[in-house]
């Protein structure tokens, strides 16, 4: 059976989401909005919460609980940006740009600084998993560093008090940081914070359904269980929320179980034309090949990968925009090499050296083009005035 690919539309994505968020608080922007939220944020709330349930895709959501809480408040289903992963939407969350914008684009991306791949979010060298504390610069503070959302809706608006509920071990985005490491953790927080009087956006990120679905996989009774109690715990919350608060839930990106997992080291006739180990993630990998043996690397490639994986220059990749548009990052023809290649199917070709294995295998991922990684719900309750 084909698979059903989806392309990001960002003119219908979640970048269009934050977007509306933005505008609403009067930062300048120059990409589109969501008119349908546009609408429902321009009634002045006093608390605007936005919930983002990482890897809580349309379709799982849909397979699990099709007539439950999130469902029956679902006002539309938008595409993640590409690729379609943590570390690249939720920069787009955070900054309210794309990945074309931001240069985040996968978990691990090469450095020509360091002369090795890095891990985008944790900030280690991506093989063995090094710190980079002896580096001379720090490319997170010169290099790829982004104008957060909480630093542009406080300026725009001086009268708004801008909010991140974040696990512990992630980066502080805002000078208004608060800790929560699960879901009850989470609701705790933005019921406290609502209460305040005073006018606020709330950002908070969970980070599971992800890693539930990346250990147990879609079909799981793990998962089952967390969107159950999830919609339960969020039921509950709205009960007990102010008037004057709207809360807006989404995701960054879907997920897909895995079925065949490849290793290029499999596969000498491949190795032959890289001059480096490829790099981005498993469902999208960005290959350095050597000039003179492009031809070969296409049509070794494709007799192997053709059902699986779509294969295209990086001339070709971003002609087509799949990273967005606006301003390009200095650092995107560092980022990618001169082909790329992005799953279409349920497969992942494992980052790996001889030096190190590869990453270990999840049941789940997302980073690829299917609907399952691609689609996410848009769910909004409005607490409303009573004047």
């Amino acid at each position: 059976m084909k698979e059903e690919i989806v392309l990001p539309n960002y003119e219908h994505s979640i970048l269009n989401l934050i977007t509306s968020i933005l505008k609403n608080y009067k930062v300048e922007t120059n990409h589109k909005s969501l008119e349908n939220i546009d609408n429902l944020l321009n009634k002045n709330y006093n608390n605007v919460v936005f919930l983002i349930l990482d890897g809580m895709g349309e379709h799982i959501l849909n397979d699990i609980s099709a007539k439950g809480y999130f469902n029956r408040n679902k006002i539309d289903c938008i595409t993640s940006v590409y690729p379609s992963t943590t570390t690249a939407a939720i920069t787009t969350y955070y900054s309210g740009k794309p990945p074309y914008e931001t240069g985040w684009i996968a978990w691990s991306q090469y450095f020509k600084e360091y002369g090795r791949a890095v891990d985008m979010l944790s900030q280690r060298e991506s093989y063995k998993g090094e710190t980079l504390k002896d580096a001379r610069i720090n490319v997170f503070e010169d290099v790829i560093k982004y104008k957060t959302i909480f630093e542009r809706i406080e300026e725009a608006s001086p009268n708004i008090k801008a909010y991140e509920i974040m696990p512990t071990y992630a980066e502080k985005k805002s000078k208004r940081s608060i800790r929560a490491d699960n879901i009850d953790e989470i609701v705790s927080n933005i019921e406290v914070l609502c209460k305040n009087p005073d006018k606020k956006f709330i950002l908070a990120y969970c980070d599971n359904p992800d890693g539930i679905l990346h250990k147990y996989g879609t079909k799981s009774e793990e998962i089952k269980e967390f969107i159950i109690k999830t919609e339960r715990k969020i039921e509950e919350l709205c009960q007990n929320l102010p008037k004057d608060t709207i809360l807006i839930i989404s995701a960054d990106h879907g997920h897909r179980d895995i079925a065949k997992t490849y290793t290029l080291l499999d596969y000498p006739e491949i190795q032959e034309c890289l001059i480096l180990p490829p790099s981005l993630e498993s469902r999208v990998l960005s290959f350095w090949v050597k000039e003179d043996m492009k031809q070969e690397f296409e049509q070794r490639f494709n007799q192997i990968f053709k059902e699986e994986f779509w294969l295209m220059t990086k001339e070709e990749f971003l002609a087509k925009n799949f990273l967005g548009f606006g301003e390009k990052h200095k650092k995107i023809d560092d980022f990618i090499g001169n082909y790329i290649a992005l799953s279409i199917s349920s497969s992942i070709i494992v980052l790996d050296t001889l030096l190190t294995e590869g990453k270990k295998i999840k049941r789940s991922t997302h980073c690829g083009l299917t609907k399952e990684e691609m689609e996410v719900p848009v769910i909004l309750i409005e607490k409303k005035s009573v004047h």
